[in-house]
C-alpha cells in the first residue's frame, strides 16, 4: 500500500547574513548558506538577499546568480545532516 506524503512548501522566506530562513506551516527552518548550495555559499549578501519565492511555495530563485532550489529537498537534506 502506497501512502502519499504532503509536499513541503514554504509560506515565506527570509534571508539573513548567516542563513536562509524558510517559513513552513509547521514552523521555520534556518539553513546556513553553506548548506544550501555552493553558489549561495560564495554569493554576496546582496545576491543572497534577492531571493524570490515561487507563487506555489515550491521553490526559490536567486536571479542575480541564476540559482534555483526546491523547498522540499532543501529542507529534507538539511534535516538529515
Amino acid at each position: 500500500m502506497r501512502t502519499e506524503t504532503e509536499p513541503i512548501l514554504a509560506k515565506s522566506i527570509e534571508t539573513t547574513a548567516d542563513a536562509l530562513v524558510v517559513v513552513l506551516k509547521t514552523g521555520s527552518v534556518s539553513i546556513p548558506w553553506e548548506k544550501c548550495s555552493d553558489r549561495l555559499k560564495y554569493a554576496s549578501p546582496l545576491e543572497r538577499s534577492r531571493a524570490e519565492l515561487s507563487f506555489s511555495g515550491y521553490g526559490i530563485h536567486w536571479p542575480l546568480i541564476d540559482e534555483d532550489l526546491a523547498i522540499g529537498p532543501l529542507v529534507r537534506d538539511y534535516a538529515e545532516t
